[in-house]
């Protein structure tokens, strides 16, 4: 069957719009995220101008929990998400097996004009009556099934509904491009063994994804007959409002929470992993020298996948549980740390007495690897049920859940765009600028989130607007303040990127196929991009290791280059 070459001159909306060439599609995922970042880590300076002076009152309790609910919900599933596993994931995935595109070019493109509508639904939802939903970014009933209950709850709820269904319709349409990728587009040779880590670890996540998301698919449909069609899937009978019982019975929240976290637990690790995996292949290039552990580091990702789908649990000790069942998840979920720290001592043997090359990309995947360790020895306290019960309503989660989806998928995703820069536009960043952006991203977000930590152990309790009417709350909120300090710089460091990512685009320095200096040994090589498909790209001078060559198929003992036997 022949290929269709999405290379070939067309017009411009088929070439930089409904494009089904999969690099094309993977820079649309990439600035769709960068532009929603902007409105997740806005969301986020607000959030902490409100828990730092309470008394100026910038927002209503009501409007507080409406920031919340979005920036959460923002900042995961339309900007780490859409960044990191969609966007770098098309990009590099058929470039690493030597595919010509991905399995299934229209679905890719579809999947991507399926999220678009999510983005707008979700961006529209700030200004519609009674505004934004407020529920929270895990939409618990009753808030999100009465529409009556908060303002939030009316039709900025259902919005969120309709947006959350579009994600995980896309979602899950390129999580089955990313499978029928892997197991059917790969270059002759490239057996699954040979396969870049970083492929691995987007192959895993694509697997958890399309196990997980059609529960959380249930959840909505259900959530939204509660809401309009009278139905009781989530709300039980007692319910009283306006001193009137409401007619709903039989349901339970509970049944909520399940369908949602066991979307929402493996959904971390359909985040994490692939940025694990681009952190190993960028030690790899700027360490000369292969990852140490492949094999045992494949091994690893698939125990980290079975676990992960048995843990959810751990998210709800404080919901009245039976004490055998608590005891079930806590050790399953500390099961899961043996294989994480199989990976982490690969990633550090990989750096171990090597050659390192302190260029960008590297200072961002030494960054991740320590914020893996640092973010995991805090997840211990949270897998247990004696001491989550403890922690589960403070500080101490909110710090521990952004020092892993927040930090550890930042510090990735940077180190990815910085490295695979070259690769999609045939120019380099500067390097000056990068690395001042990595030392005022990291040195903020790492220490705020661990005094985050602190102010959890003191007793200082999350979603609450006003903490200063409680007491008790008081030793927590001394470090509020140097939170909020940092907040502010991350969020203005990130200027730095930005700008330096759209100057560098036009008019960053011009670079070869190798910008990088890659040895035999690696297998991240980039190169401009092909076809010079994206504004400001160049004309392509070399072949890239794993780019398609259909006369390579004739020699039997082809397979791609940099790759380890």
């Amino acid at each position: 069957m022949a290929v269709e070459d999405h290379s070939a001159p067309t017009s411009f909306v088929k070439k930089y719009i409904f494009s089904q060439d999969h690099k094309v599609i993977g820079l649309q995922y990439i600035l769709t995220a960068l532009f929603m970042a902007i409105v997740g880590g806005w969301l986020a300076v607000m959030i902490r101008t409100q828990i730092t002076w309470p008394e100026k009152a910038m927002v209503t309790p009501e409007n507080y929990l409406s920031l919340v609910t979005m920036h959460g919900t923002i900042m995961v599933f339309f900007v780490v998400s859409l960044a990191l596993v969609s966007g770098l994931g098309n990009f590099l995935v058929p470039l690493m097996l030597g595919a010509r595109d991905m399995a299934y070019p229209f679905l890719n493109m579809l999947s991507y004009w399926t999220v678009v509508p999510a983005c707008f639904l979700v961006l529209v939802s700030f200004v519609v009556e009674g505004g934004a939903a407020a529920a929270g970014w895990t939409a618990y009933p009753p808030l999100s099934a009465l529409p009556e209950a908060v303002p939030g709850s009316g039709l900025g709820q259902t919005l969120w509904l309709l947006a959350m269904a579009l994600f995980i319709a896309s979602f899950t349409m390129g999580g089955l491009n990313y499978i029928a990728t892997v197991l059917n587009c790969r270059a002759k040779g490239m057996s699954l063994m040979r396969m870049p880590l970083t492929v691995w670890t987007y192959f895993m996540s694509a697997v958890l994804g399309v196990l997980s998301f059609p529960p959380l698919t249930a959840a909505a449909i259900m959530l939204l007959l509660d809401r309009h069609g009278g139905t009781s899937f989530f709300l039980p009978s007692g319910l009283v409002f306006n001193n009137e019982v409401l007619a709903h019975e039989g349901g339970t929240p509970l049944l909520f929470q399940h369908l949602f976290w066991f979307l929402g637990h493996p959904e971390v690790y359909v985040l994490v992993l692939p940025g694990i995996g681009i952190t190993f292949d960028l030690i790899a290039s700027f360490a000369r020298r292969p990852v140490f552990g492949y094999k045992t580091s494949v091994y690893a990702l698939w125990v980290v996948g079975f676990l992960s789908m048995i843990v959810w649990g751990h998210h709800m000790y404080v919901t009245g549980m039976n004490p055998y069942v608590g005891e079930y998840f806590s050790i399953a979920t500390v099961l899961i740390t043996a294989p994480f720290a199989v990976l982490g001592m690969n990633l550090v043997a990989s750096v171990w007495r090597s050659r390192i090359r302190m260029e960008v990309p590297m200072y961002w995947a030494l960054g991740t690897v320590a914020v893996i360790g640092l973010g995991g020895f805090g997840g211990l306290f949270l897998a247990t049920s004696i001491s989550d019960i403890y922690f589960h309503d403070s500080f101490f989660v909110v710090g521990h859940f952004h020092l892993m989806i927040g930090v550890v998928t930042v510090l990735s995703t940077f180190g990815a765009l910085y490295h695979w820069f070259p690769k999609m536009f045939g120019r380099v960043m500067n390097a000056g600028l990068g690395k001042l952006h990595f030392w005022l991203t990291y040195v903020p977000m790492v220490a705020l989130f661990f005094l985050m930590h602190l102010q959890g152990m003191s007793g200082l309790l999350r979603r609450y607007y006003d903490h200063s009417i409680y007491e008790f709350q008081a030793p927590g909120r001394e470090l509020a303040l140097v939170i909020t300090i940092l907040t502010y710089a991350a969020f203005a460091a990130q200027a730095i990127f930005f700008w330096n990512f759209f100057y560098s685009m036009f008019k960053g320095v011009k670079v070869g196929a190798n910008p990088w200096n890659a040895t035999t040994l690696e297998w991240t090589a980039p190169s401009p991009a092909p076809h010079g498909n994206w504004p400001g790209a160049l004309p392509v001078v070399d072949r890239h290791p794993y780019d398609y060559d259909p006369a390579a198929e004739e020699d039997s003992d082809y397979k791609p280059q940099g790759v380890v036997a």
